[in-house]
């Protein structure tokens, strides 16, 4: 059996791993990632489950008696972008979807990428998506990449797929990027650019932002289309915990680490790693 190649979203200097959602009714939301997304469980503990593919850890689901419900202005999480190995996978996820009524609430062609967007049982938001292949990507001089937010056509991509069993999301599926709601985009700017040392690939969009590392079209989203000026996030919320951005090597993880030492942002070690919160209470596990 061939492994598949791992995307080019993960082959850049760092790549955003894991995410952590914190939800009040395990059992319904774990059961939405398994058989609508097709996440297979690969750990449980006595607060939560841990799902994934191949092995692969994607996302942590925990559960807190003390969480309320995150208003849709807080800072948190906007989406967590699942990206598929090709287009004729996405092409299968929606042949699956549409056969079990998944309610889906947009689909967008972003010339680097087709995508579909759907919620959990609980509001968190998540992406569907397929890159177009990295070479045909436009890039200007400033080294920032073509995007847009133009018409899927959803028909068209059902009628592509494959008529065969679907049997959960495949081999090589990965969490392509991570899309936050944060208060200020220019203080998102700041910390994820200027100390973190990610590079804005996409600034045209109106109060949002959009960084990477490696050339990627964004590991991150950022936005304030429904949380400007939205404070630190308070304790025992629902949404987003925490996510992992993984390093493909060493320096690079260490030059993020002395970054943060010069500003003096707080962190701590933790599971051979660094865990730090973002200026909106979000943690941040910093591993390679």
């Amino acid at each position: 059996m061939t492994e598949t190649a791992p995307s080019y979203a993960l082959t850049r200097p760092a790549y955003v791993g894991q995410s952590h959602l914190v939800v009040t009714d395990l059992p319904l939301v774990s059961r939405f990632y398994q058989e609508m997304l097709g996440l297979k469980v690969i750990e449980k503990t006595a607060s939560g489950e841990v799902l994934g593919v191949a092995g692969h850890p994607l996302l942590t689901l925990t559960t807190d008696r003390a969480a309320a419900r995150a208003p849709r202005t807080a800072a948190g999480l906007f989406h967590t972008a699942f990206l598929l190995p090709s287009r004729v996978e996405l092409a299968r996820w929606l042949r699956h979807a549409a056969h079990n009524n998944v309610a889906l609430e947009g689909a967008s062609d972003h010339i680097v990428s087709e995508a579909i967007y759907l919620s959990d049982p609980e509001g968190n938001g998540i992406e569907i998506y397929a890159d177009r292949p990295h070479e045909e990507w436009t890039f200007h001089d400033d080294g920032t990449v073509e995007m847009a937010t133009l018409r899927l056509d959803l028909q068209k991509l059902y009628e592509s797929a494959p008529q065969d069993r679907w049997d959960g999301m495949a081999d090589g599926s990965a969490i392509g990027h991570i899309h936050l709601q944060v208060g200020d985009v220019s203080e998102a700017n700041a910390f994820y650019r200027d100390v973190l040392g990610m590079k804005v690939m996409a600034a045209r969009y109106p109060g949002a932002t959009f960084l990477a590392t490696g050339g990627y079209h964004h590991h991150l989203g950022a936005n304030t289309w429904n949380s400007r000026g939205a404070g630190v996030r308070s304790e025992h919320m629902t949404g987003l915990s925490d996510y992992t951005l993984r390093f493909n090597d060493k320096a690079s993880l260490d030059k993020a680490v002395a970054a943060l030492d010069q500003h003096e942002i707080k962190t701590e070690k933790r599971d051979g790693g660094i865990s730090l919160r973002d200026p909106w209470g979000i943690g941040l596990n910093l591993v390679a």
